[in-house]
């Protein structure tokens, strides 16, 4: 999945971007969520969620190893 694409997918659960820069060794971003999520995009397309909204996240994004929406 690409960066536009995961912003578009959790912009649109209502959870507003806060920041988007690119990573330390410059393979991907690293985006902020209003509610807490750290998302990380590589260039290849891996994604990993993390901090206080990152399960919320990544239910949203239907990443493997989280728990399916209830």
């Amino acid at each position: 999945m690409d960066v536009e694409k995961a912003i578009a997918l959790v912009s649109a659960a209502g959870i507003g971007l806060t920041d988007r820069r690119r990573n330390g060794d410059d393979t991907g971003w690293c985006l902020s969520f209003a509610n807490g999520a750290e998302l990380e995009v590589k260039d290849n397309g891996e994604l990993s969620a993390s901090g206080k909204g990152g399960n919320d996240v990544a239910r949203l994004l239907d990443l493997p190893g989280n728990p399916g929406i209830s």
